[in-house]
């Protein structure tokens, strides 16, 4: 018989919190080069640094959530992450600042990693990614209202990524423990089994994964300058570039709200391919604006259809193993491509310009179109959409001998990314 599928909130809420660093992004190294003796190359370093250290969690932790336990790991990562970026926050030393940054960032992989491999083990990881990116983007958008409001200085976007860590702590103790044979809200993932085996459908994981650290490096080589386009070449004060960023990201609601309500009638190559090309309009019109009009378009239309795409390529990464390795991994590759965004951008823009930037930028989006597409389409008659088949659980008899209890096997789930959506996941885009 199948099970009636419930949300998975303690998911949703770890992939609130995991991603909200990646979409902060702007705000934050804007602030830590206006508020801290720090050159826009040196605090894009510092954001680039932060990233890095989150990649780097989401590799070394891929295969490993089920053995050491999905509460334990959220619960530390949570930690972490309110630690790194609580120090980062109240104090103006830069080695400090930027210690916490990085022990900060390995708290998000930390989270991002626990959150992608359950939603693998999802019936429908699609949706519950979509209902990450909600969270995540409502959060980021009510923040890109207030910070500004709230005086100068570099700590204001830290402690708030401290402050939603501490606030998802109470959700780990709906998580599993190490151990634990079944993972709560999934019922396709109880019938599988934490054993060793081989990573499946290698060559679409690695090229998919290639694709991802491209696809995530265009993406916040922009968004991490986004704020200094509006400022410098836009010509925009703060209070206004802040109120673009949170209309873009309500409108990356809605998209992500549409992409939830197609789910799989356009399949997975046609969302993927076209979304990116439009992507990559949307980057050369807004690193060339110059005005509010132009700027707020190019910003609003990006935002709109990254997360459609975003939350098709994390379903993508989830279907290729429903113990969520290649989820987390693509993940992590998309965080390696997050990481080196922000330093790319201003490296990038410095040496060419915004526009000559955007254009460099564009013409690499539209070479991986190709090679992800191809990984939507050869990978759809092996690796069905969720729900695609019904899942039929197979009722099991436990037979007590000489009164010892069956012994219950270890616990095995998966998931996507850090999108993400573990990734994901990045996030603004990002997984951003």
């Amino acid at each position: 018989m199948s099970a009636r599928t419930t949300t998975p909130w303690p998911l949703v809420a770890l992939f609130t919190a995991g991603y909200l660093a990646p979409y902060l992004l702007p705000t934050t190294v804007g602030r830590l080069s206006a508020g801290l003796p720090l050159s826009a190359t040196e605090a894009g370093s510092i954001g680039s640094a932060l990233l890095l250290s989150s990649a780097t969690a989401g590799f070394l932790l891929a295969s490993r959530v089920d053995r050491f336990g999905p509460r334990g790991l959220a619960r530390g990562g949570l930690l972490l992450a309110a630690a790194g970026y609580g120090t980062a926050a109240l104090t103006t030393t830069i080695p400090l600042v930027v210690l916490g940054a990085i022990v900060g960032g390995l708290g998000s992989g930390t989270i991002t990693t626990v959150a992608a491999t359950g939603i693998a083990g999802q019936r429908d990881p699609h949706r519950t990614t979509t209902l990450g990116l909600l969270g995540v983007s409502a959060l980021a958008g009510a923040l890109y209202l207030t910070i500004p409001h709230l005086g100068p200085g570099h700590g204001h976007p830290l402690a708030a990524i401290a402050v939603t860590a501490l606030l998802v702590l109470p959700v780990t103790r709906h998580l599993p423990t190490a151990g634990t044979s079944e993972a709560p809200h999934t019922p396709a993932a109880r019938t599988l089994r934490a054993t060793a085996t081989p990573l499946p459908h290698r060559r679409a994981g690695l090229v998919l994964a290639a694709a991802m650290l491209c696809w995530s490096l265009a993406q916040n080589s922009l968004w991490g300058v986004s704020g200094r386009i509006g400022l410098q070449q836009a010509g925009l004060t703060e209070v206004t570039v802040g109120a673009v960023f949170a209309v873009a990201l309500g409108a990356g609601l809605l998209g992500v709200i549409g992409a939830g309500a197609l789910g799989r009638r356009l399949g997975r190559a046609l969302p993927i391919g076209v979304g990116t090309a439009l992507i990559a309009g949307c980057i050369a019109l807004s690193a060339a604006a110059t005005d509010l009009t132009s700027f707020a378009t190019g910003e609003i239309a990006w935002n709109t259809v990254y997360p459609v795409v975003l939350s098709y390529v994390i379903g993508l990464a989830a279907s290729l193993d429903r113990r969520g390795r290649w989820a987390v991994l693509v993940g992590s590759a998309s965080s390696l491509g997050t990481a080196c965004g922000p330093l790319a951008g201003s490296l990038l823009s410095a040496r060419v310009g915004y526009p000559g930037m955007g254009v460099i930028l564009a013409l690499g989006l539209l070479l991986i179109t190709a090679p992800m597409t191809a990984v939507a389409l050869r990978t759809r008659r092996t690796a069905p959409l969720p729900q695609e088949h019904p899942v039929v659980e197979i009722p099991v008899v436990e037979i007590p001998l000489d009164a010892v209890p069956a012994p219950r096997t270890a616990y095995d789930t998966a998931g996507p990314r850090q999108a993400t959506a573990g990734a994901a996941a990045g996030p603004g885009p990002g997984s951003r």
